[in-house]
């Protein structure tokens, strides 16, 4: 199934509640928003489904609610890394040029919703200049930043110390405690073996970090989640890197 073919919610009405509900879009002011009423669709996104794949051209951009979305860079023998996580605070699929191809995959990883809306109405948007367009250069520009952070800690922190930082960049962008992931999941999208992830996780559990069974895991003790994690993830916690952040 591609994107074209996403189903709205039955019977949904598009509401300033319920657009608010993503981050960036509660940046824009009453008036802006409700301009945008006329092309904003909500769609669930369930998990797993691939909003676009590498070389796909972009026909939506998405606007998470309580979904989250992984960007992942798929390798030419099918092997993929996540390079960025979006949920609440932001948007997936900003092409800002007509012919423009995805230069990676997007994969909804927790299921949800979301707003979604078409990237000819976005990039018109964008060329127009106001709000909208400096918020999404904004919000580019906190992505940068998360990329930048996220190649530095790759390579210089342990196996313990990425594992933390991936669990809470979930946790940031969940209502719960609760991820349903698996160790397998985790391996493949921080780009390590199982093994790796399954001694990283029994260490965590065994210091009272987490708690997990199959196909969930708890977080118990997010403030020593963030001290174990170290400097890979605390810089991005105290800089601007979300829309409203970058709205002030």
């Amino acid at each position: 199934m591609n994107s074209t073919q996403f189903k709205a919610t039955p019977g949904s009405t598009i509401s300033l509640i319920g657009a608010q509900q993503n981050d960036l879009l509660r940046a824009l002011s009453r008036e802006d928003l409700i301009a945008l009423f006329g092309d904003l669709e909500l769609v669930t996104l369930p998990a797993g489904k691939h909003l676009f794949d590498f070389g796909d051209q972009v026909e939506y951009s998405y606007f998470p609610t309580n979904a989250i979305v992984s960007l992942q860079y798929v390798m030419e023998d099918g092997a993929s890394t996540e390079i960025a996580v979006v949920g609440s605070e932001g948007v997936v699929g900003v092409a800002l040029y007509p012919a423009e191809r995805a230069s990676y995959s997007a994969v909804v990883q927790c299921a949800g919703y979301g707003y979604r809306l078409r990237t000819d109405v976005l990039r018109e948007a964008f060329y127009s200049g106001g709000p909208l367009a400096q918020l999404l250069m904004r919000y580019t520009s906190a992505m940068f930043a998360q990329l930048a952070q996220s190649v530095a800690g790759s390579r210089h922190t342990s196996i313990e110390q990425k594992l933390c930082r991936w669990l809470l960049e979930r946790l940031d962008r969940s209502t719960t405690n609760e991820l349903k992931v698996t160790q397998e999941m985790i391996a493949n999208m921080l780009g390590v073996r199982r093994e790796s992830i399954t001694g990283a996780a029994g260490k965590l559990s065994e210091e009272g970090l987490i708690a997990y069974r199959r196909g969930c895991v708890t977080v118990l003790d997010r403030d020593l989640m963030e001290r174990r994690a170290g400097s890979c993830y605390q810089p991005a916690r105290s800089g601007a890197t979300t829309p409203m952040q970058y709205a002030a």
